[in-house]
């Protein structure tokens, strides 16, 4: 069921209702139906992966009560490596199978041996799989360094491993953040209500107002980038980068507020990235639910920053790199992946990528404003070449198209509507009030509302762009 369908807007106020109205008073009703309504929210799309959910929740839900109850390490350990093994199993298999078998037949297609390719599977991607997995992962991780106790409450672990609003695209939620939400009482909100439907309100607007108007000029101009020039082809990589921003973040803003609804508080899995001031801090504010689970249960383990500069500049390429193959089977993640290494590894030897802490730009003169707005500047440009990378079909067109920048040939394209960029200032607008908390008055809601229906009437149900990740 994706957010942005009639069959959502039917669901959440039904839901809604019977949550607050019907089972309110019964935790156990509370969970219980949270837990039905994620599992008829997800079958929605495909009820038969409804089976690799069930099965992620009962394998980790008793190797997580098994971990605790050992106190032999060997044992812990191997518990531990049975839940990994299980659960990158089931993601190697749908995500990775044919990258690696298609990447295994063109290698020794290279050396001159001609291999049938029949070992190729018709392997569907079930949806959120790689966000599911990562979050009952990181249940039993944290239970084997006794940083949390494994819950026995079966119905309230299986509602946290399939919590709706945020099971198919994030954020990706630690348990010791949600899973004491869901065992304790929760009462409604006013508060919290009016901030989770302005949530809503605003991602639906970044996401099928913005987003998806973008979407038509980004796949035209990537698809037939052979017949434009630089003009056209750098408006496609800068459209290419607020819409992949506005469906993600819009995605994460309406999965946030609609948990708000329920009394429950997600983290924040943007931070408005596209006003920092390093790729450093770029990346402490772009997805930040997996940056942040990259660097707890990858950077980390392998050392860190601590182990010296060879050995750190290592754990960065993995942190990377990694990052890049999680966001699907195709070398342009990787190379793109890479290209935020070489970016990020010049301020980590000189010692300077912790720079930029702050949530906000706090200088008030006008010489630091000019630095820090020329510094957004670079890292805006630097991304957005490497978003290159993400959005081509293969690294060669990633190339090409940069390389057609530089073209001087004329353009077919005549023109990209002022709309299209109206869209974007409008964005980095509100992004900036929302960013310094400044109240936006009731009428602006109101008038995003009718955007977004108007926008819902022209095209219903447009995918979210990480639903393939």
């Amino acid at each position: 069921m994706l957010f942005n369908s009639l069959e959502f807007f039917l669901f959440l106020p039904i839901v809604f209702i019977l949550y607050w109205f019907v089972v309110n008073k019964k935790l156990k009703l509370q969970n219980f139906l949270v837990l039905l309504a994620s599992y008829v929210f997800y079958g929605w799309w495909d009820y038969r992966f409804l089976s690799l959910i069930a099965l992620s929740t009962i394998v980790d839900y008793f190797i997580g009560l098994a971990i605790h109850k050992s106190d032999v390490k060997s044992v812990r350990r191997r518990l531990l490596w049975m839940s990994a093994l299980f659960n990158l199993g089931l993601l190697g298999f749908f995500k990775y199978y044919n990258f690696f078998i298609d990447s295994w037949i063109d290698l020794l297609g290279s050396i001159g041996y001609s291999v049938e390719n029949s070992w190729t599977l018709q392997v569907i991607l079930p949806v959120g799989i790689s966000f599911y997995t990562f979050q009952t992962m990181s249940y039993s991780i944290d239970i084997y360094r006794g940083k949390l106790k494994p819950t026995k409450d079966f119905i309230a672990f299986a509602a946290f491993v399939s919590f709706f609003p945020q099971l198919v695209a994030g954020p990706i939620e630690r348990a010791s953040n949600l899973l004491p939400q869901i065992l304790k009482k929760r009462k409604f909100s006013k508060e919290q209500g009016i901030k989770g439907v302005e949530l809503i309100v605003w991602g639906m607007f970044k996401k099928v107002v913005i987003a998806d108007s973008l979407a038509p000029v980004v796949n035209d101009i990537f698809n037939n980038y052979t017949d434009f020039s630089g003009g056209t082809l750098i408006t496609g990589a800068v459209f290419f980068a607020f819409q992949i921003y506005c469906d993600f973040s819009g995605y994460s803003d309406i999965a946030i507020g609609t948990a708000k609804l329920f009394g429950f508080d997600l983290m924040t899995n943007f931070s408005f990235p596209y006003f920092s001031r390093s790729i450093g801090e770029f990346w402490r504010k772009w997805h930040i639910s997996l940056s942040t689970w990259f660097r707890d249960y990858l950077y980390i383990p392998l050392g860190g920053s601590k182990v010296g500069k060879l050995k750190g500049i290592r754990n960065v390429f993995a942190i990377f790199l990694v990052s890049g193959f999680w966001h699907g089977a195709n070398w342009t993640f990787i190379v793109w992946g890479g290209i935020h290494a070489l970016l990020f590894i010049p301020s980590f030897v000189m010692g300077t990528n912790r720079r930029h802490l702050e949530s906000t730009v706090v200088q008030n003169n006008l010489l630091s404003y000019t630095k820090d707005f020329g510094q957004v500047l670079l890292t805006f440009f630097v991304v957005t070449v490497a978003w290159v990378f993400f959005r081509a079909d293969s690294i060669s067109d990633a190339i090409n198209y940069i390389g057609r920048i530089t073209s001087l040939e004329s353009d077919t394209l005549s023109f990209v509507s002022i709309y299209d960029w109206g869209l974007v200032i409008v964005l980095l607008g509100f992004d900036y009030l929302i960013y310094k908390k400044i109240k936006i008055p009731v009428i602006i809601w109101l008038v995003m509302i009718l955007a977004i229906i108007g926008s819902l009437n022209r095209e219903m149900q447009a995918e979210f762009i990480y639903f393939q990740f």
